[in-house]
């Protein structure tokens, strides 16, 4: 079926509409898959799934020393430069190499240490062992998938995303009937090899045309390049990982485990309609900002991106908002203490989604600085006013302390913004 003229003719909203397949999908069976898991392993399982997916999101940065968004952004500028991209390449591979190597090392060696600070005990510690040796395959699949995004390969994107998560969703479900919670656990852990399995499948040919394997080095061209967003992803991803895994930490010993539990599954909801937005990041604003050079295209690049986005994004929250109770009733059954966390959560990720489009430029332009101050500073915030509010408020003050950084972050992104383009400006004028 032919999408409509008018999503046709704007790049953006035809990627919308493409994504929104995946999303929709992804959101059937998560629906599905967590109602599931909250009837089964309940409250306190479902914070520990939560303590695993956040170590997975970890993994992901240290296993490839954080060079996802360098891979997009270098792909997107040289992808007619063969021989800027083998440089590229070379440096990723050796950059992967030492990451997968320590952070299997680390995993293997560290399994009991690992699984007592993540699930207050030793009885995991055999995830942490196979988590060890599928590494390479997390690194991989992340390098491949920087790849994809770098080429804007969307339509590619849409398939390998749909085919993967289907996937990972049967055997995460074959695995709980049959091995209860320890078999999810395991399912997630393995989830990497089944998603570069279809990666490379749909996706190999394009692979081999752009990445030529026997003219790779062990060499370091892109080095100082890749290193700064190297630092920016440590701050945004490993810190911020390991921050909601300590306040988990701090909600079950504070409250109850049962009170991290709704918290965790607050935020898979979130994550759930974010994922929609994340994609689109990649796949657009970032290839499109690399390439913006005044301040007036970028404003009117960030209105044209708003004014298709934030109304979607908006209608749905008010529409989860409104039917929240049948929402808990549908996907998270008795998970009651939910119902006061819907409010702070959506508004803050509708905030935090208008911050974040504009916050891509820190990556597209590789301000490094800026970036990583407002990714501290958001963290920061995050994690005192959550220490602060939790006293008073339970698991509701940290979804308010959710709401109130991405209110400041806003702020904060803009005047830098403002600032850096005022500079351009000046530098042009001279």
């Amino acid at each position: 079926m032919k999408l409509p003229k008018f999503i046709g003719e704007n790049l953006l909203l035809k990627m919308t509409s493409l994504n929104a397949v995946v999303v929709g999908v992804r959101l059937i069976i998560s629906l599905f898959i967590q109602r599931l898991l909250a009837e089964l392993v309940g409250e306190a399982g479902i914070a520990k799934i939560g303590q695993l997916r956040n170590v997975m999101a970890m993994l992901m940065s240290v296993s490839t020393l954080g060079v996802f968004n360098g891979i997009v952004k270098y792909v997107s500028e040289f992808r007619e430069d063969k021989k800027e991209l083998q440089k590229l390449f070379s440096t990723t591979f050796v950059f992967v190499l030492f990451g997968t190597f320590l952070a299997a090392v680390l995993l293997f060696f560290g399994a009991s240490l690992f699984s007592n600070w993540i699930f207050g005990n030793n009885n995991f510690v055999f995830l942490f062992k196979i988590l060890s040796v599928v590494v390479p395959c997390i690194s991989v699949h992340r390098v491949f998938n920087g790849v994809v995004n770098g080429l804007s390969a969307y339509k590619k994107f849409v398939k390998i995303e749909l085919f993967g998560y289907l996937l990972a969703s049967s055997l995460l479900v074959y695995c709980l009937y049959n091995y209860d919670l320890n078999g999810v656990l395991i399912a997630i852990a393995v989830t990497p090899v089944i998603q570069l399995g279809i990666l490379v499948y749909i996706f190999g040919s394009v692979l081999k045309e752009y990445l030529h394997f026997k003219e790779i080095s062990f060499k370091i061209p892109y080095a100082k390049q890749l290193l700064a967003f190297t630092l920016m992803s440590i701050v945004s991803t490993i810190l911020l990982n390991y921050i909601e895994i300590d306040i988990r930490n701090m909600i079950k010993n504070k409250i109850t485990e049962n009170d991290s539990g709704y918290w965790t599954a607050m935020t898979n909801i979130s994550k759930n309609y974010m994922v929609f937005s994340g994609s689109l990041f990649t796949l657009y604003v970032i290839p499109r900002f690399s390439n913006i050079t005044s301040g007036k295209i970028f404003k009117k690049e960030v209105f044209h991106i708003y004014k298709t986005l934030l109304p979607i994004f908006g209608l749905g929250m008010i529409v989860i908002y409104i039917f929240r109770d049948y929402v808990i009733d549908l996907v998270y059954p008795n998970f009651l203490g939910m119902e006061p966390l819907f409010k702070w959560q959506l508004l803050g990720d509708f905030v935090r989604l208008g911050s974040l489009v504009i916050a891509h430029q820190f990556l597209a332009k590789k301000m490094v600085r800026s970036f990583i101050f407002t990714e501290f500073l958001s963290i920061a915030l995050f994690y005192v006013l959550s220490k602060y509010f939790i006293v008073d408020y339970g698991a509701e003050g940290v979804v308010m302390a959710h709401f109130i950084r991405y209110i400041i972050y806003f702020i904060v992104v803009l005047f830098l913004l403002w600032r850096y383009f005022k500079k351009q400006k000046i530098s042009i004028g001279n």
